[in-house]
């Protein structure tokens, strides 16, 4: 790469990582091509975008992002990388999980979403677990309905018994 080809590389890099909140860091060395390609598809199937980037060339657009702490990532930084970059947090995760029940790798090296940031592969769990935005939202409005679909229910309820009582009592009369 001629040092041209390096500055417009890093300025994409420093673009695409401040417009997004959330991407993972793979370690994808030994694969081979089938593997990588089969990864790559089941990225783009899921909506992630995935890529192999150079490790000096990412560090030098994580250093030039303004606003954003990537705390201990540049430490991650070693071997053959690969990011992936996601609107979902923790679809990621769970593609790396399902594509580990075949394959040994992707490894993760860490993690940044919404500010936070998670070092190692033994974070994988616990970031697979994360409940996305919209997943959330829903659990959300699940609680603030049943308090009133219970409102609402025995109120009906408690106006069918009533008519009912009414309904006998005029028969009767």
């Amino acid at each position: 790469m001629t040092r041209e080809e390096k500055a417009k590389y890093i300025d994409e890099l420093t673009a695409e990582l401040t417009a997004s909140n959330i991407f993972y860091l793979a370690d994808t060395a030994e694969l081979t091509v089938e593997v990588v390609n089969n990864l790559r598809r089941r990225c783009f199937q899921s909506n992630i975008r995935m890529k192999v980037v150079k490790n000096t060339l990412l560090q030098k657009a994580m250093d030039r992002v303004d606003g954003k702490d990537f705390g201990n990532l540049g430490e991650t930084l070693s071997g053959a990388t690969s990011i992936m970059f996601s609107e979902v947090g923790n679809l990621p995760a769970k593609l790396i999980q399902e594509f580990r029940k075949k394959n040994e790798k992707p490894v993760l090296k860490g993690a940044y979403i919404d500010e936070a940031v998670f070092v190692g592969d033994n974070q994988l769990d616990a970031l697979a677990n994360l409940k996305s935005r919209d997943e959330l939202i829903g659990d959300i409005i699940g609680l603030l309905q049943s308090p009133a679909k219970n409102v609402v229910s025995g109120l009906t309820g408690a106006g069918s018994k009533i008519a009912g009582i009414l309904k006998t009592l005029e028969e009767r009369a």
